[in-house]
């Protein structure tokens, strides 16, 4: 007789077979973005997203100790922490509506399950501000429809139930490119729905039996797809410290974690170590510090809840430093390791910090010099999670931390995390862009309260232009233009500013469509692959053009994209 019911462990096995069919059909949703540029990365962001919580999710399964509450926190919590861009941001907040509905019940059946997608899709439209149709968001609308028509006629058949789910997903994510016009221009469907259904299609196949791999470790996933990440990008990347051993751990929490508990954790944890880095969540506290004596940070631990995911590595001081010196890097102890946490959570206390999420050697430090206290390692190129930022903040001691995503799929990520933050005031600028967040932090004013300072930064950064050059991945066609595998693209603020097959060409042809009247200044910065002399050459090449201006030209480092220009 086939089964009528979901128990924790099945949900907890499709939960696990589903992440693997999203993490394997990765590539496959990178290269649905609109513009082929060479950094898609919905499915990336969406597979980590995930996994996140996956691997909590693992830890239960093979105890074989799963019950519907602690597979509800490890879902929950797990996957809004370790979310990453807009889609993966919306899909923990799918996993955080759903497991609200269930954590109470022992058993899922259709009815069940039927109110489940309901909140979860509810909540994550509370989630985005704008909601836009032919996204994630309209495919599983369009599962959770399905869902509320056939629970009550779908009887005992619970197969048949997941299989009409996994089907209204697919049929909605065909229909997406007729909702959005860039998404039938270019050819393609939405590629986070396109995410959801695979994870979907991955869950109906655990309950069919599929096998599981439950090595869901961060080395693994960081290494499925067969590249490494850039090695700035790396999280493993650290200078030497003084403390032997780098201890990780997540304390479930017997009593509500408050404000108080957390500062007093805090304050233990710096006298006993360095990089201290403590997230509490509504179910979870999870904890990160380099120290000599892990065994007694576990034991203070436990005195708040019992502990899960414990991690403790020897660090090999002199090893480190070896490899560190080995990979040539020469950006200096700040530079070169931004993301982490390099400010103490007790050092001086001021009234406001700044946290900025940036790539490149050139602008990390030009952050760092106008007065920023942590740069997050990320961009369009590599998306920080929810927990990156939440950690950064909770290493500043001031009273208000301002947070610059500076790229539009940062700003979902960064709010969720200032969400989060319950001991200081944690103001979100939605910089879509690092020019953007320059001029943020440049008209930041120290005698100005924190509401007028929020309000002075957001009117300023939308008179900031920005335009970013790099290369098509793919034949395509965005706005009527033919673009060619190779080519050079101009991308602006709102879509495609200019094509061709002259990198110089296309920076300057992008810069005179973003001009207006009242430009009066006109920041270069050059990426890594770019020589100085070109970069030069085509500075001279504006000044020319626009002598009214002032053209400064600096050093960005940023891999992918040849040139970041702003203009205001």
């Amino acid at each position: 007789m086939a089964e009528q019911t979901l128990d924790p462990r099945m949900i907890a096995k499709m939960f696990l077979t589903g992440a693997r069919h999203l993490e394997a059909d990765r590539d496959h949703i990178n290269e649905l973005n609109v513009f082929p540029v060479p950094d898609g990365d919905t499915g990336t962001n969406m597979m980590l997203t995930v996994m996140s919580a996956a691997r909590e999710v693992a830890a239960l399964y093979m105890a074989n100790d799963v019950d519907m509450k602690s597979l509800c926190k490890s879902i929950s919590g797990g996957s809004l922490r370790g979310a990453r861009g807009n889609s993966g941001v919306i899909l923990s907040q799918l996993f955080r509506g759903f497991t609200k509905s269930v954590r109470d019940k022992e058993e899922l059946n259709t009815r069940d399950l039927s109110e489940a997608f309901d909140k979860a899709v509810e909540t994550a439209y509370k989630a985005v501000m704008k909601p836009k149709e032919g996204t994630i968001l309209t495919v599983s609308r369009g599962v959770s429809e399905k869902a509320s028509e056939i629970a009550s006629s779908s009887g005992d058949d619970l197969r048949g139930f997941m299989e009409e789910l996994v089907k209204a997903a697919s049929d909605t994510l065909e229909k997406t490119p007729d909702m959005l016009p860039v998404l039938k221009q270019a050819g393609v469907v939405d590629s986070g729905g396109c995410g959801l259904l695979r994870f979907l299609e991955g869950a109906l196949a655990g309950y069919d039996g599929e096998e599981i791999d439950l090595d869901f470790s961060e080395k693994t996933e960081e290494h499925a797809s067969g590249e490494e990440r850039p090695a700035e990008q790396k999280k493993e990347s650290r200078l030497p410290h003084s403390f032997l051993y780098c201890t990780e751990f997540i304390i479930h929490q017997k009593d509500p974690f408050t404000i108080n508990a957390e500062k007093d954790l805090r304050k233990y944890l710096s006298s006993m170590g360095e990089s201290i880095a403590l997230v509490a969540d509504d179910d979870v506290v999870k904890v990160h510090l380099y120290t000599n004596d892990p065994g007694l940070v576990l034991q203070r631990g436990l005195k708040y809840g019992p502990l899960t995911n414990v991690a403790i590595s020897n660090m090999d001081m002199e090893e480190v430093k070896k490899s560190f010196m080995e990979k040539g890097e020469d950006e200096g102890s700040e530079g070169s390791f931004s993301q982490g946490f390099e400010q103490s959570e007790f050092g001086e206390h001021k009234d406001a910090g700044f946290i900025s999420v940036s790539i490149g050697s050139g602008l990390k430090e030009l952050f760092k010099s106008i007065g920023c206290d942590a740069v997050i390692d990320g961009g369009q190129t590599m998306n920080p999670s929810t927990d990156d930022i939440l950690s950064a903040a909770q290493n500043i001691n001031a009273d208000t931390v301002y947070i610059f995503p500076n790229n539009k799929n940062i700003i979902l990520a960064a709010n969720q995390a200032a969400s989060m933050i319950k001991d200081r005031n944690a103001v979100v600028i939605p910089t879509r862009t690092v020019a953007q967040g320059i001029t943020a932090m440049l008209n930041y004013m120290p005698d100005s309260s924190a509401e007028d300072n929020t309000q002075a930064m957001i009117e300023v950064i939308a008179s900031v232009r920005t335009g970013q050059v790099t290369y098509a991945v793919r034949d395509t066609v965005i706005d009527d233009r033919e673009i060619k595998q190779g080519d050079y693209m101009g991308i602006g603020d709102h879509g495609l500013l200019s094509v061709g097959s002259s990198l110089e060409d296309t920076a300057f042809d992008m810069t005179v469509r973003m001009m207006d009247k009242g430009i009066e200044l006109i920041s270069i910065y050059y990426g890594e692959d770019v020589k100085e002399e070109d970069a030069k050459s085509l500075a001279q090449r504006i000044e020319k053009k626009y002598p009214t201006c002032d053209v400064e030209l600096q050093y960005g480092g940023q891999p992918v994209y040849y040139y970041v220009i702003s203009a205001e």
